[in-house]
């Protein structure tokens, strides 16, 4: 390898190295907090964890979503962010594939008070068991209202205390807002299967 794919392999593997010394180290929340991932990553209790990001279907449900938010956002008071870092506990953060704060939810640099509704795509290499950890901690931070989407098997999930709970009507709705999405139109830019 010489010239520009070298610098590139370099690059790759320093990158690599530096991903793989994140996990295996505790880190302090200042560094977590002042460090820049790419994708970001969350941090629970001292580990940078790495979120599963990046898949056509994922970003494709995601981007729908937001778009049907953003839509709505003067007329439903709320503002409908991505990937913006959450504090759930003082040593846990997390980055939510979406939330919807109220219009007048005051955010510096990152969401410290309860959203209104968090909402996560799964990925194919997610877990059930690492979902439950991310919306576990969720619902511990005293958010209501927790949407999952599998773009995979086209299932939209309410989670709560019981667990996850498949969606069987048209629409999701956060109880005492105009807030609503329809579960078909989630889903419909997806490749048919």
């Amino acid at each position: 390898m010489s010239g520009l794919g070298a610098v590139a392999g370099a690059y790759l593997a320093d990158m690599a190295a530096h991903a793989i010394e994140a996990e295996e180290r505790l880190v302090p929340v200042e560094e977590y907090l002042r460090t820049m991932y790419h994708p970001d990553c969350d941090y629970v209790d001292g580990r940078v964890e790495e979120r599963n990001v990046g898949e056509f279907e994922h970003a494709g449900v995601q981007k729908v979503i937001l778009r049907l938010l953003w839509a709505k956002e003067e007329e439903w008071r709320i503002n409908a962010i991505q990937e913006c870092r959450l504090q759930v506990s003082p040593a846990r953060f997390r980055v939510p594939d979406g939330m919807v704060l109220r219009a007048e939810q005051v955010v510096d640099r990152m969401v410290r008070e309860v959203p209104l509704l968090c909402i996560e795509v799964l990925s194919p290499e997610d877990t059930w068991k690492r979902l439950r950890g991310v919306l576990g901690d969720y619902l511990a931070m005293g958010v209501k209202h927790i949407w999952a989407f599998d773009p995979e098997e086209r299932v939209a999930y309410r989670f709560d205390a019981d667990g996850f709970h498949p969606v069987a009507d048209a629409e999701m709705v956060v109880e005492g807002t105009e807030v609503r999405l329809v579960v078909a139109e989630v889903f419909a830019l997806l490749p048919a299967r």
